[in-house]
C-alpha cells in the first residue's frame, strides 16, 4: 500500500515532466498552489475526489486511468479474466456493420428483452465481471436479429443492442477499460438512432456525459445534458413514464457535473428538478419495465444529493442530508448504487475526522459491492488514508509512551 500511495504521485510527476511542465504551471492550470502539487507528487496528499483527478488528467493530457493505475490488476488470475471478456466485446462492437457470425435463428425481440433481465440482476449485485462474460453472445444475437428482421422487430433489436452497449459501458467504466468505454458509447448512439425510440437517444447522450468527465469538460457535459433533456421535454411534460425516468436521471448526472464545476446553485437546482421527476414517477401507478436500465427513483435522488455535496467538499452537509434520507428508499437501490453511496459516506466521515465510522462505511460498501469498491480509486484512496492515519496515531502513542518509560529512541 505504501508503494501504491507513492506511485500515484510519481505518475503525476512523470506525466508533468513528460510535458516539460513545472509544478507552478500545473498548479495554475488546475487552480491550485505549487505547494499542493508538490505534496501530491510526494504522496503527502491523497487524491480522493474524482473531479480533482479528472482535472489533473486533463491538464496533463492523459487519461485519468493513467494516474490511478486502472485497470487495476488483482493478484489472482481469476479476478483478471474480465479483460478476456472485454476483448471479445470489443470484437463484436468493431464489426457492428458486418454480417453477424451467428449460427441458427436468433430469438424474438420479446425473448431477448427478457434475457436482459439477467443483466439487470447482475448489475444490481454489482457483478461487473459476470456482465462482461455474458455480453459477447448477447450482442451477437441482438445484432443477428436486426439483420434478419424488419419493421418494429428490427427497431427493437437495435434498442436491445443499445442497452447491451450501455451495460458494457458501465462495466468498462467500473473496471477501468477506456477503449471499451469509448466504443460502447459510440455503438450505443448508433443503435439508438436505429431503434425508433426517442428516449433511447437521450440515454446515449447521458452515457456521453459520463465520458466527458474524464477530461473535466464540465461545460460541455452540461450542454450535452441540456440537449438530451430538450429532446424528451415534450414527452416528459406529457407524462410519458419512460421520459420521466430519463429526465430525472439526466438531471442527476448534470448535478454531478455542476458540482465538479463548483456551481453550487445549479447543482441544487438540478437535484430539485430530479426530485420533481421522482415524485411524478412515484405517483404514476404500476412501475414500468426499466427498458432503458436507468433505475431512477427517489432513493437515487437522495444518494446523489449526498454525493454532490462531497464533490463540492462539504462533508458536513453531506452527512446531514444522509441523516435526513429515508433509509428504506436507499436500501431499495441496486447493490452497485448502495455500494457507491456507502463509499461516499466513508469519505465524508473520514473528512469529518471519524476514522472508525469511515472504516465501518467502507466495510459496508465492500460487503455490498466488493468488485466495485476494491477496484474503485476512491475506495482505495479512502482506505489508504485510514491506514496511514492509524499508523501515524499509533507511532505517536508509542513515541509518547517511550518518553514516559525513558526508552532510548
Amino acid at each position: 500500500m505504501l508503494e501504491e500511495r507513492e506511485s500515484i504521485g510519481k505518475r503525476v510527476r512523470r506525466a508533468r515532466l513528460r510535458l516539460g511542465m513545472t509544478q507552478a504551471d500545473l498548479a495554475a492550470a488546475i487552480g491550485r498552489t505549487q505547494g499542493w502539487v508538490s505534496k501530491v507528487e510526494k504522496g503527502a496528499i491523497e487524491l480522493d475526489r474524482t473531479g480533482i483527478i479528472n482535472q489533473l488528467a486533463a491538464a496533463l493530457h492523459c487519461h485519468p486511468n493513467d494516474l490511478v493505475e486502472r485497470p487495476y490488476v488483482a493478484g489472482r488470475a481469476s479476478e483478471n479474466q474480465w479483460q478476456v471478456s472485454a476483448a471479445a466485446i470489443l470484437r463484436e462492437l468493431r464489426r457492428y456493420d458486418l454480417t453477424p457470425v451467428f449460427d441458427g435463428q436468433p430469438r424474438s425481440a420479446g425473448e431477448l428483452w427478457l434475457d436482459t433481465g439477467r443483466l439487470h440482476r447482475l448489475r444490481d449485485a454489482a457483478a461487473n465481471v459476470a456482465i462482461m462474460k455474458v455480453l459477447p453472445d448477447m450482442l451477437r444475437e441482438s445484432r443477428a436479429l436486426a439483420e434478419v428482421s424488419s419493421g418494429l422487430e428490427r427497431e427493437e433489436a437495435f434498442a436491445i443492442y443499445a442497452i447491451e452497449c450501455k451495460f458494457a459501458h458501465t462495466a468498462a467504466h467500473t473496471l477501468g477499460h477506456p477503449e471499451l468505454v469509448a466504443m460502447a458509447c459510440e455503438r450505443a448512439s448508433w443503435s439508438a438512432r436505429l431503434s425508433g425510440d426517442p428516449v433511447m437517444e437521450a440515454v446515449a447522450d447521458w452515457m456521453r456525459v459520463w465520458d466527458m468527465w474524464a477530461t473535466a469538460d464540465w461545460d460541455d457535459s452540461l450542454a450535452l445534458s441540456d440537449k438530451a433533456l430538450r429532446s424528451i421535454e415534450g414527452r416528459y411534460e406529457a407524462g410519458d413514464p419512460l421520459a420521466v425516468r430519463a429526465w430525472g436521471t439526466i438531471h442527476l448526472r448534470a448535478a454531478v457535473a455542476a458540482a465538479r464545476a463548483g456551481r453550487a446553485l445549479e447543482t441544487e437546482d438540478r437535484i430539485r428538478l430530479a426530485e420533481t421527476a421522482a415524485d411524478r414517477m412515484d405517483g404514476g401507478g404500476e412501475p414500468l419495465f426499466d427498458r432503458h436500465s436507468l433505475t431512477f427513483s427517489s432513493g437515487n435522488v437522495q444518494i446523489h444529493a449526498v454525493s454532490v455535496q462531497l464533490e463540492m467538499g462539504d462533508q458536513a452537509k453531506a452527512l446531514v442530508l444522509n441523516e435526513r434520507a429515508d433509509p428504506t428508499r436507499v436500501e431499495s437501490l441496486p447493490g452497485s448504487r448502495r455500494g457507491h453511496h456507502h463509499m461516499d459516506l466513508a469519505r465524508a466521515w473520514l473528512w469529518d475526522g471519524n476514522r472508525d465510522k469511515a472504516l465501518r462505511e467502507l466495510e459496508t460498501a465492500e460487503r455490498i459491492a466488493p468488485q466495485l469498491v476494491r477496484n474503485h480509486p476512491i475506495g482505495r484512496a479512502t482506505l489508504r488514508k485510514i491506514v496511514y492515519a492509524e499508523r501515524s496515531a499509533t507511532r505517536e502513542k508509542l513515541r509518547r509512551m517511550s518518553d514516559r518509560f525513558h526508552l532510548d529512541g
